[in-house]
């Protein structure tokens, strides 16, 4: 199932007029996948820029087009004699801000048309290597006999995992290339607080919309990371009329979670003069 597939399922089973995913996910990856409804679409970009955690299966010895399974191969080498000490040497490389140019097979756009499009259509164009960060890298476990390599990936927005895999393989210079992906997590939302779309057809065949309208959250919790400011009623009423006001212990800069009492109002920015100004309100 595609990440626009489960989107379309779920949004038909919440009677939702209006959803987006967080990102998408590799056609073989599983996983976390938040989905915003109604107003909740507001914080999805929020969403698409948070940090990301990934536990992924690499497969030594077969590089292919698309840095997965999935792909055609373009290279075999034997990595027969590849040691855990080797992988672990390598992995250092990867770990901290380091430059990752995107792959072909990815939905980043040249003039408007999809990478993925092109590759497919057997053209390659040039792609800029940009910053990301991996904060934790880990060697969950290395199978000599089977060739395979288990990792434990978090990483800043924009990463690619299937890049990650492919640049190891050329390291230890006998190719790579993901079979498994899993996603553990997407900014505040974790593995543990996953449905599966089956699951969701079953509760809703058994109970109804209350029994899945249940395990919707709150829009604010896509957003718990950033600090809350509370507005007096009065202060609220103008900047929900798109003004910038002045409130009492603001942060010194960034974005803010704005509150009305206790109702999440929207996402606020604060301005060099130290007023908080509207960046994205919901129309409670």
């Amino acid at each position: 199932m595609s990440s626009n597939g489960a989107l379309q399922e779920a949004k038909n089973l919440f009677e939702a007029a209006k959803a987006g995913h967080t990102g998408s996910l590799d056609p073989l990856a599983t996983g976390v996948l938040p989905l915003c409804f109604g107003e909740a679409t507001k914080v999805s970009q929020f969403l698409l820029d948070s940090d990301k955690r990934y536990q992924t299966l690499l497969q030594l010895g077969v590089r292919t087009d698309t840095a997965d399974i999935e792909g055609s191969v373009i290279a075999e080498r034997d990595p027969a004699g590849i040691t855990k000490t080797q992988i672990e040497s390598e992995l250092e490389r990867f770990r901290g801000d380091i430059e990752q140019t995107p792959p072909m097979y990815s939905a980043l756009k040249h003039q408007g048309q999809p990478l993925y499009k092109l590759a497919r259509a057997g053209k390659e164009v040039e792609r800029q290597a940009r910053p990301v960060t991996i904060f934790e890298l880990k060697l969950l476990a290395y199978d000599a006999k089977a060739a395979t390599v288990a990792l434990e990936i978090f990483c800043s927005k924009g990463t690619y995992v299937r890049t990650i895999a492919d640049d190891l393989g050329e390291a230890l210079g006998c190719g790579a290339n993901v079979i498994e992906l899993r996603r553990l997590q997407a900014g505040a939302f974790t593995l543990a607080q996953c449905v599966t779309i089956e699951r969701l057809r079953e509760l809703k065949e058994a109970g109804g919309m209350a029994s899945i309208d249940a395990l919707l959250c709150p829009a604010d919790i896509a957003v718990e990371g950033l600090p809350s400011v509370v507005l007096p009623e009065q202060t609220a009423s103008f900047l929900k009329l798109g003004q910038a006001v002045m409130v009492r212990h603001l942060p010194l800069s960034g974005l803010v979670r704005l509150y009305e009492g206790d109702v999440f109002i929207g996402i606020g920015t604060i301005l060099e003069d130290g007023r908080v100004a509207p960046k994205r309100l919901f129309a409670t």
